[in-house]
């Protein structure tokens, strides 16, 4: 039966890499809120961001419904960074009668900042695609956002590896 697979973590945990991974191996869709964004309104990060990025997931929320009911896995890729948005999107796809998989990126802190490294340099180059520059600002005002998942509430649990040299 198919499934929504949801993918927690902060940003530049690797989500989206990870996504890509499980879609190529699942065949399936990934729904991705900073691409929607980036299409939509360029990423522009003005103070209605916020509330513009929750009706698109809601609204990929719904797609997603409607994916799995046509017969494939779908991957959403935006971070479900409280425990709030978790609940709710637990609860929203119970009552469709939809399986869902909760996947949580738990990146070490000297990967996470050399992510965000290296995500600024693409951007900086023009090569960030749907990426945004994660400037001190930034990033604190996500931190304060996070809130990291209890053990019971994810099902994968995904530590990834530093690549070794």
């Amino acid at each position: 039966m198919n499934k929504v697979i949801c993918i927690c973590g902060k940003i530049c945990s690797g989500k989206t890499c990870y996504a890509k991974q499980i879609a190529e191996k699942n065949n399936a869709v990934i729904l991705s809120t900073d691409e929607a964004t980036y299409d939509l309104i360029d990423n522009m990060q003005g103070e209605f961001y916020d509330a513009f990025a929750k009706r698109v997931n809601n609204y990929l929320k719904k797609k997603a419904v409607e994916i799995v009911n046509a017969g494939a896995d779908v991957i959403l890729d935006w971070g479900f960074w409280t425990m709030r948005e978790r609940k709710e999107t637990s609860e929203y796809f119970h009552s469709k009668g939809v399986l869902y998989e909760w996947i949580y990126i738990d990146v070490d802190d000297k990967m996470w900042f050399n992510n965000i490294a290296e995500r600024n340099r693409q951007v900086e180059k023009g090569c960030g695609q749907s990426d945004f520059y994660v400037d001190d600002g930034l990033l604190k005002k996500l931190l304060s956002q996070f809130e990291e998942p209890r053990k019971d509430e994810i099902d994968v649990w995904y530590k990834p590896q530093t690549a070794k040299k």
